[in-house]
Formats: structure tokens, sequence, C-alpha cells
């Protein structure tokens, strides 16, 4: 648990009360843990900065991945300071693609060019000197968003057909002002016949400018934009409650071409979100989706809208649309959890003050459970597939030896850097798995809530209360970890504080799967996969016998590229560790066949009513090497099978609570 410093809010009070600088993590960072001097607070004086900073942004050259970028920025002479967005909300790490940044030039109002010079201590912050009687400075420069490859806002974000604009890629900002106190009015130029979304105000347009209210540079960076040739604007609202949008834009026409049941269930997900939370904190919302298999892939939440990148033929492939039915959902689910409601270390006075992400299993946890549980509700899963989503879940985290020296709560601790680490040798590292394993202990918390109240409370009763208060309220309002356990002690009285800290800590090796048994199933393992299993493998381009002889073999997914012959990851010390397989090699033949999916998965099938190792022929550093993998227990796929007399919670947890719509 974090000690408390005195710039930090109360307990429950909102972020935005004036008195909160949330400088607490940078100030342990420059002076110590614990140590707050008065001019630490004279840094982040909760004032406004004087006049508005003109941001206008060119994206007629977006086809080439160019956008041009001219900001005026309101100023005094002297010294000043510009910083440009290091760590991004919803990224959890310093992000801020800095290297993106070229041809920067600044001039004063009346022309004259004037120097600066990076801080060789923190390159995202340049220093320069305000001559006399210059009252703005101009800067002109270029983001060049990457051809390939990328995390988020690092990846790709621009195609000659559509465009996706993350403000913090485009702005720079004066230092010493919180972020929600500086103004900036904002601006784009779009290629001709291009439609648009964004979560932003529009004020009018000038030819083929369009302008956007002023806003605070926290609301802007909170304000993504997406546009397109092919671009769709879709009306999800029920009737009398806040608009929601469903905008999409897409690098092929046909691909816009959501179904009338795909559309229902995203309306059902509308009403589903606010029967769980009984409000809504936003006037409005936009999803705020990119269809393209040539961007970066990835969902990023944002108050009043949700940036959601995702596979070009999600409306229209079936595989697809299951495997992906949670990115929506998630995003959503974190306007209310991460967005309204915020864990304290992640509540910064600026976008270049370090972040704390121990809460991460709840800020993501909680929000990957729901966003299961949403797609249930909502209908974009049979309950089958929600089922066995569950148990893909369980058995990655059954396959996890690194849970043996790393705990839950580091993988949040470190999540700045394990958002970067390479799929290689994941299951032995660890990676941001307070994903999937906070799923698992999410569903042990709502579980044990029904069951210790016999039925009469659930999860969904502490989701309202900590969540849904102040209805129509922006927020942010900060926790702590003992506001949370004060809230599930509202809820059902328990020790929450012994069984939050035993799952958070544990080194054991078996992942928390109490709550799949509370619920009256347990995990097995069948020869063939589950529909929802097919899916992923055909979405995400990637062969999973992890559960079996401990391969993962191609694309990782989440835009990562690896060839569909390329073993992504081994299990350790699993058959294929054993066997002297690693990361990297790329498998050839198997048997004497030439490699293929199937091919594979077939020679597992075989080995097992035999006692011949499966030969594997696999290339590795320009070399040749023939493996002999001993294994003969048969494909493994993994299921939730009923436990005989048990209570089904499960299928209470996944049923819809909305009224429907006829």
């Amino acid at each position: 648990m974090r000690r408390r410093l005195p710039i930090e809010p109360r307990r429950g009070q909102p972020a935005s009360d004036g008195g909160l600088l949330a400088a607490v993590v940078l100030t342990a960072a420059l002076c110590g843990p614990g140590v707050v001097t008065a001019a630490d607070r004279a840094t982040f004086e909760d004032r406004p900065y004087p006049g508005t900073i003109s941001l206008a942004v060119d994206l007629t050259d977006a086809p080439r991945r160019i956008f041009r970028v001219h900001e005026s920025i309101p100023v005094k002479p002297g010294p000043l300071v510009l910083l440009y967005p290091k760590w991004i909300p919803g990224e959890h790490g310093p992000s801020g693609p800095l290297v993106a940044i070229a041809g920067l030039k600044i001039t004063a109002d009346g022309g004259q060019r004037i120097s600066w010079r990076r801080d060789p201590r923190e390159m995202y912050a340049l220093n320069l000197k305000v001559p006399a009687r210059v009252h703005s400075v101009d800067l002109q420069f270029q983001y060049l968003s990457p051809a390939a490859g990328g995390l988020f806002g690092q990846g790709v974000a621009a195609t000659d057909r559509l465009v996706a604009l993350e403000w913090n890629q485009v702005v720079l900002y004066p230092a010493g002002f919180l972020s929600r106190q500086v103004t900036v009015q904002p601006s784009v130029v779009l290629p001709d016949s291009w439609g648009f979304a964004t979560a932003l105000e529009r004020a009018g347009a000038d030819g083929g400018t369009t302008r956007f209210d002023p806003v605070s540079l926290e609301t802007l960076v909170d304000s993504p934009l997406i546009a397109g040739r092919n671009f769709k604007r879709i009306d999800l609202s029920p009737s009398g409650a806040p608009p929601v949008y469903l905008d999409i834009v897409a690098d092929r026409p046909e691909n816009l071409a959501a179904s009338p049941e795909q559309l229902q269930q995203h309306r059902a997900l509308v009403r589903e979100a606010a029967a769980l939370f009984g409000t809504q904190h936003y006037r409005h919302y936009d999803f705020l989706v990119t269809l393209s298999d040539h961007t970066a892939q990835f969902g990023l939440e944002h108050h009043q809208s949700s940036d959601d990148r995702t596979d070009a033929e999600f409306f229209t492939s079936p595989p697809r649309y299951t495997a992906g039915a949670t990115l929506l959902p998630h995003e959503y689910v974190h306007s209310w959890n991460g967005k309204f409601r915020r864990p304290a270390g992640l509540i910064t006075p600026n976008f270049n003050a370090p972040m704390d992400d121990d809460l991460l299993w709840v800020y993501e946890g909680l929000t990957n459970y729901y966003g299961g549980v949403l797609a249930a509700r909502s209908g974009m899963w049979k309950p089958v597939q929600f089922r066995e989503y569950l148990a893909v879940v369980a058995a990655r985290m059954s396959h996890l030896p690194g849970r043996s020296w790393r705990p839950l709560q580091d993988t949040a601790d470190e999540a700045q850097v394990l958002y970067q680490s390479p799929r290689a040798w994941h299951n032995w590292r660890r990676g941001v798995d307070f994903y999937d394993e906070g799923s698992l202990v999410w569903l042990d918390v709502d579980s044990t809530i029904r069951e210790a109240s016999g039925g009469a409370r659930s999860l969904d009763d502490f989701a309202k209360a900590f969540y849904g208060s102040e209805g129509g309220r922006l927020g942010p309002i900060a926790y702590w970890y003992e506001d949370l356990i004060e809230a599930l002690n509202q809820t059902q009285k328990y020790d929450w504080r012994t069984f939050l800290d035993r799952r958070l800590q544990s080194t054991e090796a078996a992942p928390p799967l109490d709550g799949l048994a509370r619920c009256g199933w347990k995990l097995v393992y069948m020869e063939e996969p589950g529909e929802y299993e097919k899916a992923y493998e055909t979405a995400r381009k990637v062969i999973d016998l992890t559960s079996s002889v401990g391969l993962l073999i191609g694309n990782e997914g989440d835009g990562a590229q690896a060839d569909p012959d390329t073993v992504t990851d081994v299990l350790w010390d699993g058959p294929a560790f054993e066997a002297g397989v690693t990361p990297g090699m790329k498998l050839v033949a198997v048997n004497g066949n030439k490699f293929g999916g199937n091919i594979l998965k077939d020679a597992v099938k075989a080995a097992k009513n035999g006692t011949q190792p499966i030969e594997l022929l696999v290339e590795y550093a320009g070399s040749y090497h023939s493996i002999k993998l001993d294994y003969h227990g048969g494909n493994q796929y993994p299921h939730l099978e009923r436990i005989e007399g048990a209570v089904d919670r499960l299928t209470a947890i996944a049923r819809p609570r909305a009224a429907p719509i006829h």
C-alpha cells in the first residue's frame, strides 16, 4: 500500500478540486520518497495559463503519413520550457513518440527565429529564451507517422485512405502549468471528401479547415480524431440517453458493412453498460473504429470516446468479430473505470510527470473482466463462447511458470516496461498479465460476493456504487487501494484485504481458478478446440499449442507481426523446451512433411497413439537442425465443464440485465 503524501487528494476527493497537485510521483523522483517542497508546489501552481494556444494540424499529406503542424503559443519574455507529451494516459508508460517529430522551427511573432536546445537529461523538454517585447511564439514541425511496427501511438496511424490522429503526437506545451489549466484551440485540415469523427465539439469551418471549441490540453489529448475516405456514423443511443455513436473508417468501403444484428448488439452494449453502472459520465460518446490491416491495432480508452483499431474485416468476418468482441466493451467500460474513477497514481499534473501503475489490476483487470461479461450480455458472444473465452484465459494463466517468481502485483508495478517486452519467453518472463489474471481475480471476487450473500448481491452492486455515483460528472475522482477495500466491504462484508493481498502477492504455480469452481465450472482439456479458440487462431494468425507440446507459432496479435512458420514462444520446461526448441526458430518440416498448422496438429494427434517422437526440421540463425519432440499427450484445447451438483453462477453472470428493445 502506498503512503499518502500531503499534495494528494483526500480519499474520495475529486481530482479536479483546487489544491490537487498530483505531482507526487514526479516529486518522489526528484526529491526522494515523501519529500515535498514549496518549490515543487509552485512548479505546478493551480492557475490558468495566460492565453490560448492555437494548434492547426494539416492532414492532407496523411496518405504519406506526414502530419504538418502549426502551433502558436502565448508567452512572455524570458526563459521558456516547452514539453512534448511523454506519459500518455491509457498507455501506462513513457511512450510519447518523440522520435517522430521533425523539422521543428520556432519563431517570434515578428518572424525572428528563436534557437532552442533539448534538455540533455530530459529528451522531451526544450529550453529557449523568449526575446523582449515578444508575446507569442510560432512552432512549425511535422509528425512522421511510422511506416511499420510500434505499440499504441508509436505505431502506424495512417494509410492512403484513412488516418487516426492522437493530439499528443502533434502538440508541445509550456511547462509549469497543470494540463487542465492550459487552453488550446485546435483545428484540422483533411483530404478532400474525407469524413471524420471526434469527441471534440465543432466550432465551425472555413474552406477546408474545421475548427473545434477551445478545450483544456487534458481534454484535447483525451479526444482523438479519425478520418477517412470511407466513413460511416451510426447512432447507438437509447431513447432519452446521452448520444452514443459508432464511427467507422475503413480502407475499403465494403468493410463498413456492419450487419443489422451486429448493430443491435452494439446498441445492447450501451444499454447493458447503463444497467451495470446506473449512470453515464459523458455528455456524448464516440466509438472511433479504424478498420485496417495496415495500421497498428489496439484499443485506447478516452472519457467520451475510444480509439479502437482492429482488423479490416472485423464486421465482415465472423471469426474476426468473435475474436475481437471484447474490444469495444473493454474500452467503453474505461469511461467509468479509469476515466471517471481513477487510481490516484495515474492522475498527474501534466503529461510529463511519471505515473504509478500499481492499481492496473483494477484499472485494466476489472475492465477486462467486464469487457467479457458485457460481450456476453450484449449478445456479441453466445454463452458458450463466453465460457470458451474464460477457458482460454484460465489455460493461458495455467501455463505461466513465471508465476513462481513474479507475483501479479509486480506485473502492474513494472507495466511501463512490460508493455514493450518481447513475446519470446513471455510465459517465464511474464508480461502485462494483470489483464487476463486480473479477469480471473475479479471473477473470484464476483463469485465470492454472490456466494456469501446467497445470491442477493454481486460485483455489479460494487460497480454501480463505486463507478456509478454522481451521474453526468466527468471527474476524474481519485481512489487508493484502501478505498477499494472499503467499497467492497460496503457491498459484502468479507476480509477483502487478505483475499486480494494473497492473490496479488502469490508465487504459487496454480492460477486463481477458485472463481470458476465457485461458479460451478472447471477447466478441462479436449482434443478439439472450441468455437472461440478457432476464431482466435484464425483472426490472430496463430497456432497455439502451449497446452500440449508447449509451442506458440505465428503472429502475436495486437499489430505485432511474425511469420506463420516462426516459433513465437516456447513454454518454459515444457516438452518443446526440453527438446531444444527456442523462440525465433522457423519450422520447415514435420515428420518429413512441409510445415503447416494442420500438419503439426495432425502429428501431435497421431503421436498420442504411438511411441515415436515427432520430428521437426527447423531453421535457426542460418543453420538447419533436426529436433525430436518426444510428446504423446495429444492435442490439449481448453474448455469449461460443469461441476456436478454445483450452483451455476456463470450463466447468471452472463445473463443480460437491460430490458430488450423490440
